[in-house]
C-alpha cells in the first residue's frame, strides 16, 4: 500500500470567541485593495482574531516582515498560553461552505505530508502544485512561518473522485457528528459550518484516499499554492537537523489543509485577471498587439481610461495562452517600468483601469475537468492561470495546528 498522504491530526479550534470575527480570508485576497483589510481592521478591533496571526499582502510595502513576524509570534505564544484553544485529537473537519453566491461547497480538513510534496516543474511526487511557483514570493512566506508556534491554513487541495468516495459519503451523516462551529463569515463570504469526523469515519475516509492512491498524481494544490510551497522549505530546512526518527512524526512535516473534490459542484474555476499599473497604456497595447495580435485565438477584454476594446491572442491552450501572455508582461514591465497586479473580480479589474496609468486585461476561466490531465501531462500552469472561486469565495483562516 502506498504511504498515506491526507491524514487526521490534531485541530485547534478557539472557544468562547465571536467566529465571525476569528474568521478572516486568506492573506494573498485583495493585495490591490488595502481598505478591504482596513474594514476588517475596524471589525475585528480587539477580539480574539486569526487577523493578528497573518501578515495580509495588501501591507506588504509598507510592514517589516522580521518586526511583523516577531509581532505575530506573539500573539500565538499569547492565545497558547491563555487556553483558548480546545484540541481535536486526531480528527479531520467535514466543512460545508456557503459561498457569497448560494453555492454549496463540501470539504475536509486534515493533514498533508510534506515529504509526500513538491512543487518543482517535472516532479512525480503524488501531492503537486497546479502551477508555477514564483520562488520570489516565498521568503515572506517563510519569514511567517519559520518560527511560528501555529499554523493556519488557507490552501484548498484538489482530488479526481468521480465516484464521490472521499468527502461525500459524510455529507448524509453530518448530523450525527459533534458540530463545531456554523456561522456568517465577515464581508460577504457567504457561511460556513463544521463538524468533527474522527475514529472508524476517519479510517473510512483514509480507506477511500487510498483507493485514489493507485493513480499518478492523487492531490493537486488548488489554492494556496506558496503558502504550501514555503511550508516545505521550512520543513526541509528543517529536517536537516534531526533523526530519521525525530523526521518520521514532527509536527512541522505536514500541513494543514482543506481537501475537495475537484467534481464537487461548489467548486468554480474563475480567471485571474491582471492589470498592468503605472504604464503608457496605448504604448503597452500597441506592443502587445504587435508581439502576440493575431486573427484567430482567445479574445481578450482590456479596460484603460484611453478606451475599451479586445485584442486576439494564440491560444494553443490556456496554459499556453496565459504563459505567453505573462511572459509578455513581464517583460514589457522590466523594461518600461509598471508592475503586474493579480486580480480575481472583474469588478476591481475595472476599477483599477479607471485610474491614469493603469491597464486591466480580463482572462478566461478553465473547464475545472481539464485540471488533473493537465498536470500529468503538461506539468504545471504558469502563475497565477486560475482561482477556484470568486475572492470572497476563498478559504477563511479557522481552524488551527501546533508546528512546533
Amino acid at each position: 500500500m502506498n504511504k498515506r498522504v491526507f491524514v487526521p491530526g490534531d485541530i485547534l479550534l478557539p472557544e468562547n470567541v465571536d467566529y465571525s470575527r476569528w474568521s478572516v480570508i486568506a492573506c494573498d485576497q485583495f493585495s490591490a485593495q488595502p481598505d478591504y483589510w482596513d474594514r476588517v481592521t475596524e471589525f475585528v478591533d480587539e477580539s480574539p482574531s486569526t487577523l493578528n496571526m497573518i501578515v495580509p499582502e495588501a501591507y506588504l510595502s509598507s510592514v517589516s516582515m522580521s518586526e511583523a513576524s516577531v509581532q505575530r509570534n506573539k500573539v500565538m505564544e499569547d492565545y497558547l498560553n491563555s487556553d483558548l484553544f480546545k484540541t481535536l485529537k486526531d480528527s479531520f473537519v467535514y466543512v460545508e461552505r456557503k459561498t457569497s453566491e448560494g453555492l454549496a461547497r463540501r470539504g475536509l480538513v486534515g493533514l498533508i505530508d510534506l515529504d509526500s510534496y513538491e512543487y518543482v516543474r517535472g516532479n512525480k511526487a503524488p501531492i503537486r502544485a497546479s502551477e508555477n511557483t514564483v520562488v520570489l514570493r516565498l521568503p515572506p512566506r517563510i519569514e511567517v512561518r519559520k518560527n511560528a508556534a501555529l499554523e493556519l491554513p488557507h490552501a484548498m487541495m484538489l482530488i479526481d473522485d468521480a465516484n464521490e468516495t472521499v468527502i461525500e459519503p459524510l455529507t448524509t451523516i453530518k448530523n450525527e457528528l459533534p458540530k463545531l462551529y456554523d456561522f456568517e463569515l465577515m464581508e460577504g463570504g457567504g457561511s460556513i459550518a463544521g463538524w468533527q469526523v474522527t475514529g472508524n469515519l476517519a479510517e473510512q475516509v483514509m480507506n477511500a484516499m487510498d483507493e485514489l492512491a493507485r493513480r499518478e498524481v492523487q492531490i493537486v494544490i488548488g489554492d494556496g499554492n506558496h503558502s504550501l510551497a514555503a511550508a516545505k522549505e521550512c520543513w526541509n530546512q528543517m529536517k536537516s537537523g534531526l533523526t530519521a526518527e525525530e523526521m518520521e512524526n514532527h509536527p512541522a512535516r505536514y500541513a494543514l489543509a482543506e481537501l475537495n473534490n475537484v467534481y464537487d459542484s461548489g467548486i468554480c474555476f474563475e480567471a485571474i485577471h491582471r492589470a498592468a499599473l503605472g504604464v503608457d497604456t496605448d504604448k503597452m497595447l500597441e506592443a502587445l498587439k504587435n508581439e502576440l495580435g493575431c486573427e484567430e485565438g482567445c479574445e481578450l477584454t482590456y479596460f484603460s481610461t484611453k478606451g475599451n476594446g479586445t485584442i486576439t491572442i494564440p491560444f494553443p491552450s490556456l496554459g499556453g495562452m496565459i504563459g505567453q501572455l505573462q511572459a509578455f508582461m513581464d517583460k514589457y514591465t522590466e523594461e518600461n517600468g509598471g508592475e503586474i497586479e493579480y486580480i480575481h473580480d472583474e469588478s476591481a479589474v475595472r476599477e483599477l483601469a479607471s485610474k491614469d496609468g493603469n491597464l486591466g486585461l480580463l482572462l478566461p476561466a478553465m473547464d475545472k475537468s481539464d485540471l488533473f490531465n493537465t498536470v500529468i501531462t503538461d506539468g504545471v500552469f504558469p502563475k497565477k492561470s486560475f482561482s477556484i472561486g470568486h475572492a470572497r469565495d476563498k478559504r477563511y483562516y479557522l481552524e488551527c495546528r501546533k508546528i512546533k
